[in-house]
């Protein structure tokens, strides 16, 4: 008798299982989950990430133009004393492209997982990048900081190197790659799945860590990176609404 109603309970297990996989629905029923899933696709929620999303080719555009079209541009150079204090570091070239992962994973991932997330995400990089591109038009400026040559030769320098010959040194204040891991970071955090007390210091320190490498591989200036920071928690309290203060503290162990 036991060994019946165990097997009653696993066979209706695996019916339920059988639900979840498409291909194991009656037609009918496949038919009603696609519909449901187009209506999701022309919500007004999707259409306006996908137009808020608009605005990194609109931006993409707006800096090439400035990098490249506008010729005669009088740079501001960028300098302060602490900046000749802080050696390369060729480690730091690790979490310095790793940027580039940690933004299309933040963005990505909020817009599918949680489309709230993503907008306030998006309205702090309209805000930020937005701003330095306006900073950018009416004070333009440049950095002097790279090395001629590096006292190591190994596979980080080699890739600094040909990044330097790919990246111009203008339109560096404030540092866009501060903006974008901060921003790539509070939308991590305003997600459910990274709200959790361990994943905001995993994220944190990234974030943290990649504003760090812009002065330890010479991309940018300390005044840049201040900027950077200035711009990200003036937009932090505009679009979130709340002390950034807050979201420090709930990051650190509660010995703290």
């Amino acid at each position: 008798m036991g060994i019946f109603r165990t097997g009653l309970r696993f066979f209706k297990k695996l019916l339920k299982i059988r639900t979840y996989f498409p291909g194991t629905l009656e037609p009918s029923k496949r038919e009603e989950k696609c519909a449901v899933l187009r209506l999701k696709l022309k919500s007004r929620e999707v259409r306006e990430n996908l137009l808020l999303a608009s605005f990194w080719p609109f931006f993409g555009l707006c800096f090439y133009a400035l990098e490249w079209l506008v010729p005669g541009r009088v740079y501001h150079e960028m300098y302060h004393p602490a900046d000749g204090l802080i050696p390369f570091c060729e480690l730091f070239v690790i979490p310095y492209l790793f940027w580039f992962v940690f933004m299309i994973f933040a963005y990505v991932y909020a817009f599918f997982a949680d489309p709230r997330a993503f907008r306030r995400m998006m309205w702090f990089t309209i805000l930020t990048y937005g701003g330095g591109l306006l900073m950018f038009v009416l004070y333009p400026t440049c950095q002097n900081l790279r090395p001629e040559q590096f006292d190591r030769d190994n596979l980080l320098t080699r890739i600094m190197a040909w990044f330097y010959t790919r990246d111009t040194s203008t339109n560096v204040c404030p540092s866009l790659h501060v903006c974008g891991s901060l921003a790539a970071a509070f939308g991590l955090l305003d997600t459910r799945r990274f709200s959790g007390p361990v994943w905001r210091r995993v994220v944190l320190g990234i974030a943290l860590t990649i504003c760090a490498s812009t002065v330890f591989v010479k991309q940018h200036s300390i005044v840049d990176m201040v900027w950077g920071l200035g711009f990200s928690l003036t937009a932090w309290r505009i679009v979130y609404g709340r002390p950034l203060e807050s979201e420090v503290r709930a990051a650190l162990p509660d010995t703290f």
